[in-house]
């Protein structure tokens, strides 16, 4: 086990970012661009060396074969010896904003900091995609860069990502708005909604497709009330394909009536969180925790971050 300068004993410590799906989501399992952001919560994790593998998350031994085996392919993708991991989320997980992504890219940039090597974007992404592929089977690849990044950027599965510029950070309202579903189960879903009425899902992912165009190009622009307007519409067409809940749309319908410019939900649906566009996110977060809902403000770089200590 060696540190930069090849002494042993070293102990590497990283983070990353969680994410959330401006527009686009499920619409990308079939070769749609989403319009996804980076933010800055995520997690953090440090690893040094020890007699055994461990991995500590939020204060508690991992525990689980799912996460073990996780834990196991992300060391061996990067040849790691043994160590020590601890981790902590700063993020809710499960629950559509990228907390496992956000673990996978934390851990491996803290292993390669351990072991004395740089962490460049191939090293990083291969190793906490191999970490996504034991919960998620298939992952597309969207959390684990905007892990990685922390930046807001187009993604279309197999392609490389598309970042687009912001005139500032862009601020989010993000909230917990139920119990969150699996992510399987939803994508399961609209396939076989595809399956029964393959009409009414193509000419929504033709109409999100135009969403996502138009809503890159708000951004750079820094028009907020055309991102708000086209979030919304984005939210109508999910809750077309049977993905929204009671939940989401009454966690919509308060930032609406507290001054948002847009919301939706952020991930797989059925449960998870919402994200709210507004001039003055915390006004939205303070009516969502009147509400009793867990909220908080997030905000995305306008630039890809590498390094992302």
């Amino acid at each position: 086990m060696a540190d930069e300068t090849g002494s042993a004993g070293a102990t590497g410590s990283a983070r990353a970012n969680g994410k959330v799906i401006l527009l686009g989501e499920h619409a990308v399992v079939y070769g749609v661009p989403a319009l996804a952001a980076g933010i800055d919560r995520g997690a953090r994790a440090s690893a040094s060396a020890a007699p055994q593998p461990e991995l500590v998350i939020d204060g508690r031994p991992a525990e689980g074969p799912e996460v073990w085996q996780a834990f196991t392919a992300l060391s061996n993708e990067l040849a790691a010896p043994t160590l020590r991991v601890t981790a902590d989320l700063e993020v809710p997980p499960g629950s559509g904003l990228g907390a496992s992504a956000a673990l996978g890219v934390a851990i491996a940039r803290a292993v390669l900091s351990a072991m004395g090597k740089p962490a460049p974007a191939e090293s990083v992404l291969a190793a906490a995609n191999a970490w996504e592929r034991v919960f998620h089977g298939n992952p597309s690849g969207i959390d684990t860069t905007a892990a990685f990044y922390g930046s807001c950027f187009k993604f279309k599965r197999g392609h490389a990502p598309e970042f687009v510029e912001l005139v500032a950070p862009l601020r989010l309202a993000v909230v917990k708005a139920g119990p969150p579903a699996s992510t399987k189960t939803m994508v399961e879903g609209v396939a076989k909604l595809r399956e029964r009425r393959p009409d009414l899902v193509d000419k929504t992912l033709e109409a999100i497709q135009s969403l996502v165009q138009n809503a890159a190009l708000c951004l750079p622009a820094g028009d907020l009330v055309g991102l708000g307007k086209l979030m919304d519409y984005n939210q109508m067409l999910l809750s077309g394909l049977f993905l929204s809940t009671p939940e989401i749309e009454r966690a919509c319908g308060i930032a609406r009536e507290r001054g948002a410019l847009g919301a939706k939900l952020t991930g797989a649906g059925g449960g998870g969180s919402v994200i709210a566009i507004a001039e003055d996110p915390e006004a939205i977060v303070a009516a969502w925790q009147e509400a009793g809902l867990t909220a908080f403000v997030a905000s995305c770089a306008g630039v890809a971050d590498e390094d992302n200590p």
